[in-house]
């Protein structure tokens, strides 16, 4: 590791993920190694984990790449590059706010020239959830398997008495 550790791309996702390729084999480590040396740095990286990340071509999440960027020997600014990168890519590039005008200005408004672009907020076309899911997926698992279970355990003849109760002297005087 003589040479300055590769720069993170902050293009898209699968350019982003070639660069943790490439950040992999400056490294030298293998995926056993590199959950080591993330473990010696404080963080969780199963080496099946490190190995999925990079078969694929989707933006890992945050605690990975820091975990990764940490087990190939990548400290301070230059692995903050590598968070922001992928925050870049994640959520877009900052768009610069246009500036208010005063509501007290006495000249009429002119129409900006064609050549300087107007900023348009994305529109959030998905609605947002409000309850998690996976609390009604548990209890509606949950009541399947009580059922399941007393269903088995009800047609195994465990609830029946197989023997016949014949009544004696000291039952009748009760």
């Amino acid at each position: 590791m003589t040479t300055a550790p590769p720069t993170p791309p902050d293009t898209d996702p699968a350019a982003f993920v070639a660069g943790l390729r490439r950040l992999k084999a400056w490294s030298g480590l293998s995926y056993r190694r590199l959950e080591r040396a993330a473990a010696e740095a404080g963080h969780s990286l199963p080496y099946s984990t490190a190995a999925s990340m990079l078969g694929r071509d989707r933006l890992p999440r945050e605690e990975l790449v820091a975990a990764f960027v940490a087990a190939c020997g990548v400290r301070g600014a230059e692995a903050e590059a590598w968070l922001d990168a992928r925050t870049d890519i994640a959520c877009g590039p900052p768009t610069s706010m246009p500036v208010p005008v005063p509501a007290d200005a006495t000249e009429p408004a002119v129409a900006a020239p064609a050549s300087v672009p107007t900023v348009v907020p994305p529109l959030n076309t998905a609605p947002a959830r409000t309850k998690p899911r996976r609390p009604r997926w548990t209890l509606v698992a949950a009541a399947a398997l009580v059922t399941a279970l007393l269903g088995g355990v009800s047609a195994s003849g465990v609830f029946t008495d197989d023997e016949e109760v014949h009544e004696t002297r000291t039952s009748v005087r009760l």
